[in-house]
Parts: C-alpha cells; sequence; structure tokens
C-alpha cells in the first residue's frame, strides 16, 4: 500500500514538472501551456484522491479483520522442527481473545521445555524477566494411551507474522526461536473440545493430594478458564478425573458455611478434623453441626477447621473461593496464634487410615504446645474382632437407625419391616485392619434385635460388605423394599455418586438391576447433622479436656 501511494507522489511530481518546463522559449502559445497545466494538475489531483480512497477502504478492511473477543483456533509454527505443538494437535492452539489482547494455548510434546519467554534468549536472563510458567497437560493419542505433557500460554502480539519466543530445557539452556500464528479459524467442533480439553487438564493438574506454593493460584486458572468456556464447551469437558460437575454442579451455598480458618484463637483451641466434602449444603450441615455443637459444649475454646483432603480443599477454592485449612496449615495457624492447648477432635468413623496419619502430623508440633491431646473417632476403639463392640456403637446404630425410619415414614423399625422395608447403610470400607468396624456395626445391629438393617461399603472391604454380597443378604432375608442411606459423617461425592447416582455401577442401580426388589429409596444424608451423632463427639472432646 505504501509503495502504490509513494508512485502516485512521484507521478504528480513529474506532472508539475513537465508544466514548468513547457514554459520555454519556443513560442508555444501561452494559453494551451496553462491548460496543460490545470490539466495535468487535476490529474494529479484525482490520482492523489483515488489512492486515499484506497489506503482508507484497505484501512476499513484491516479494522475488520480483527479478532473480536473469544476463543479460537489457530496454525502455530516455528522454526526448528525441535520446538513444535504436540503431534496430537496438528500444530494447532486454542487462541483466546479477550479485551484486544490474544494468547494461544500450546500444548507440547513432553515437559523438556520447562519455560518459554515472549522475547530473545538474552532478555529471558536478566533480573525480573517473567517467564511463562507451564501447565500440566494431558493428551490423549490415537491409540488411546495418554501422557501428561507441558503446555503454555503465549501472549501473541500480532498475526500471520513471526515473533520472538525464547525457551529453557531441562539442561538449563536457553535458546532464541521465531515463532508464528496463522490461520485462525472460527468456533469448530474440534475448537470447541480443545477449550474444553484445555479445562480439563487444569482440573486435572489440581485434582491432587499434595499442597504446593502454586496450588491456590492453580486452582484459580482453573476457574477462569471454565468460566471462559461457552456452555457448549462446558459439556465437553472430560479428563481423568475432570467432569462438567466438578465446576457446574449445584451443591448449595457455600457463603453459608464458615471455614473456621480465623486467628484470635486464644490459648485453647478445639481443632476438628475432617475428611471434609466438596458438597456445600452437607458441608454446612454435617461437619458444620459437629463443630457448631463442640463450640456451644466448650465457649472456653475456640473451635478450628482443618481437611485431611486437600483434592477437595482445591475443589471449594476453585469453585467457590473459600479457603479452607490443611491440617499442617491450621497447626501452624496455632503454632503462630501462640495457642497452649490443643484438643484435636477427628470427625472421622474409625481408627484406620487417615486417623493414623493425622496422629503422624501431629507429632511434629506437639513440642509447639503445652498440651496436646487426641479425642476418639466417632465409633470409638477398634477391637479385635467382628464380635467386639462398644457403647459408642450402640448409640450410633440406635441413632442413625431411628432416623432412617423415621426419614421412610414409619412410627418405628418394626413397622418398617412388617412393611417389607430394609435399610441398607453403605460406608466407605478400607483395607485398614478398622474395616473390622463395619462387621462391628453390623454385629450390634443384630444384638439390637434390627434384622432389617445390613451394613454396607463402596470399596467392599470387609468382603460380607460388597455389593453384590449385600444384595444377596437381602433378597435371603426376604425383603422387597429397600432404603439406602450412607454410614458416613457427611452426604458428598459417595452418598450422591456412588450410592444415590443414576449410572450404572451405583448401589441404587444395582439393587434396580436385581430385579427382586419393588422399590429402592435413598435417603442422601450424613451422620454429622443428626444431633445423637453430634453428642457423641462432644463427649469425646470433653473426656481428654484437662
Amino acid at each position: 500500500m505504501k509503495k502504490k501511494f509513494l508512485a502516485v507522489l512521484l507521478t504528480a511530481a513529474m506532472s508539475f514538472t513537465a508544466v514548468a518546463c513547457g514554459q520555454n522559449s519556443s513560442g508555444q502559445d501561452e494559453t494551451a501551456s496553462n491548460e496543460a497545466s490545470v490539466e495535468n494538475t487535476a490529474q494529479a489531483d484525482e490520482n492523489a484522491d483515488a489512492t486515499q480512497a484506497e489506503t482508507a477502504a484497505a484501512d476499513a478492511d484491516e479494522k475488520e479483520g480483527v479478532l473480536e473477543d473469544g476463543t479460537y483456533q489457530a496454525t502455530f509454527t516455528t522454526d526448528s522442527t525441535m520446538f513444535h505443538v504436540n503431534e496430537a494437535y496438528d500444530n494447532k492452539g486454542i487462541l483466546t481473545v479477550e479485551d484486544g489482547e490474544m494468547t494461544i494455548h500450546i500444548t507440547l510434546p513432553s515437559k523438556n521445555i520447562v519455560n518459554l519467554f515472549p522475547g530473545s534468549a538474552e532478555d529471558a536472563q536478566k533480573d525480573g524477566a517473567e517467564l511463562l510458567e507451564p501447565t500440566i497437560d494431558t493428551v490423549t493419542y490415537a491409540d488411546g494411551t495418554t501422557e501428561e505433557v507441558n503446555g503454555f500460554d503465549v501472549p501473541v502480539p500480532y498475526l500471520d507474522e513471526s515473533f520472538a519466543l525464547a525457551l529453557i530445557g531441562t539442561k538449563g539452556q536457553w535458546y532464541d526461536h521465531q515463532v508464528t500464528v496463522s490461520d485462525v479459524t472460527p468456533y469448530e467442533e474440534d475448537a470447541d473440545q480443545m477449550a474444553a480439553d484445555k479445562v480439563a487438564d487444569l482440573i486435572d493438574s489440581i485434582y491432587v493430594q499434595e499442597y504446593t506454593d502454586d496450588t491456590y493460584e492453580n486452582c484459580e486458572k482453573a476457574k477462569e478458564a471454565w468460566d471462559a468456556l461457552t456452555d457448549t464447551q462446558k459439556e465437553l469437558v472430560e479428563g481423568e478425573y475432570a467432569d462438567p460437575d466438578y465446576f457446574g454442579r449445584d451443591t448449595g451455598d457455600a457463603s453459608k458455611d464458615d471455614p473456621l480458618n480465623g486467628d484470635d484463637i486464644g490459648d485453647n483451641e478445639i481443632l476438628v478434623v475432617s475428611f471434609g466434602t466438596s458438597f456445600n449444603d452437607s458441608r454446612v450441615k454435617d461437619i458444620g453441626g459437629i463443630e457448631k455443637a463442640l463450640q456451644e459444649a466448650y465457649p472456653d475454646y475456640s473451635v478450628r477447621r482443618a481437611f485431611t483432603a486437600q483434592i477437595i480443599i482445591n475443589h471449594i477454592y476453585a469453585r467457590d473461593g473459600e479457603k479452607i485449612d490443611n491440617v499442617d496449615q491450621a497447626l501452624q495457624r496455632a503454632v503462630d496464634n501462640n495457642v497452649k492447648n490443643l484438643i484435636v477432635q477427628p470427625t472421622h468413623l474409625m481408627h484406620g487410615a487417615e486417623y493414623d496419619e493425622l496422629v503422624e502430623t501431629l507429632a511434629q508440633y506437639e513440642d509447639k504446645f503445652e498440651s496436646v491431646a487426641v479425642a476418639q473417632p466417632l465409633l470409638g476403639e477398634v477391637g479385635d474382632d467382628a464380635t467386639v463392640i462398644n457403647e459408642d456403637k450402640e448409640a450410633v446404630a440406635k441413632a442413625i437407625t431411628a432416623e432412617a425410619v423415621k426419614e421412610a415414614g414409619y412410627a418405628d423399625l418394626d413397622e418398617a419391616k412388617e412393611a417389607g422395608v430394609a435399610f441398607v447403610f453403605m460406608g466407605h470400607g478400607t483395607s485398614h485392619t478398622a474395616k473390622v468396624t463395619y462387621s462391628q456395626m453390623q454385629t450390634q445391629m443384630d444384638e439390637l434385635g434390627y434384622d432389617n438393617v445390613f451394613i454396607g461399603t463402596v470399596e467392599g472391604e470387609p468382603e460380607e460388605t460388597e455389593l453384590s454380597n449385600i444384595i444377596e443378604a437381602v433378597k435371603a432375608a426376604g425383603y422387597t423394599k429397600v432404603v439406602l442411606r450412607p454410614l458416613m459423617v457427611v452426604a458428598g461425592d459417595h452418598a450422591n455418586n456412588d450410592m444415590a447416582g443414576d449410572e450404572e455401577d451405583s448401589w441404587k442401580s444395582g439393587f434396580e438391576a436385581d430385579g427382586s426388589f419393588e422399590e429402592v429409596s435413598c435417603q442422601i444424608l450424613g451422620l454429622g447433622g443428626i444431633k445423637e451423632v453430634e453428642d457423641i463427639y462432644v463427649e469425646h472432646t470433653g473426656a481428654v479436656i484437662k
């Protein structure tokens, strides 16, 4: 365009020169000369006007070509065969435009490139240089295999022209490269899937038990990427752990929950340690119910919360922005607040793996307090075999059965029995030696005369608590109606999905598929919302307060 405009200017200049040269001593008619001058000038003006119009039209076309905010598919090419997009994506990346700023997400073949820098390798090594950090992308290849590789969000200054992008590998050497982003296409099905896959990778990256300095930032990135998806793209999110329900499922109002992570604790603290749940309503009712009961019973102590499942902590923060302390964070908070007397009340059912891990972590902080005590879990001591029961197990058995019968609409257990109704309580199950606790709970039900109450587990450990064995036991006892209810402190993911879900592997689906039962119903309610259960935790805490 600039060359064309310059040519016109040169033409106009030559025209004016010709007019000036026309005034010579040959005796040519002055009027004719003037007419020629006017004609040449008019022609130059016409050419200039045409050029200006052409330039304006080109500028308008350029403005029309500016990408609107949104997500696109684009080709990412480089000047090196050693630096390229993963083969599964055919040199394609997801180009995001927000407020006119362009960024392309690329997925690489491996984790060998650890950082990128928008600019030269020399500038990348200067103090204050802001390096691009990798994301962990999970790639699914044509043969069905998967691999975790590095991905990057690369700022794009312009399209269809190369720009500098330096890289550093695992050996610590920086290299200069030129890259180009081109062939931008509008929304297509594969572009939608690539955008969804990026979010799935981000979700999978925070679906981990390990806490790092980047955990909260990665949670925020996942939520930001999810919010940028269209409704169609959100439905396509599918990863090793990711699915549309991770952010999309409505589990209640998180603002009603109190994470109990404040400072100003005082000398005395009761730290309530739970596995945790991302189901907001259950967290408020079940875990929150226990915490409030303890605070009311022991006003001289400040009640604080900790979850042992970092996966759940990450989920809650990513989706709802609510920060819940893990055990180390909660203990360090107690140290920083100069707590003298620490009581730890686990909400776990038994002395299982979670309880053991809690005790091990606590041992690292014991010398930080004047006194430390750990209260019993809900069902008390385990015992040696399936015949060993105790007052805690009896109290829990009575409380949960009474609540289940009431919720089902029967006056008492005998009335439900006459109606052919069996109550099946589904626990988690464990390979830990404490799994005998589930057998003991069945013993407890039997000794109370609760013939139509059965104890099962998701994991099927111990073996007799596995779903198919429970179905056969209920059938053999002659019951035609089944009420399922969780034997868990909270009605969270296991209760909603493993027990009451519509998938074919859920307990509800299993009982229905057997074809032997007239009716299968579910009570999605946790133990923590039962007052008698809360009272047991209060008693256990009181037993260790000096």
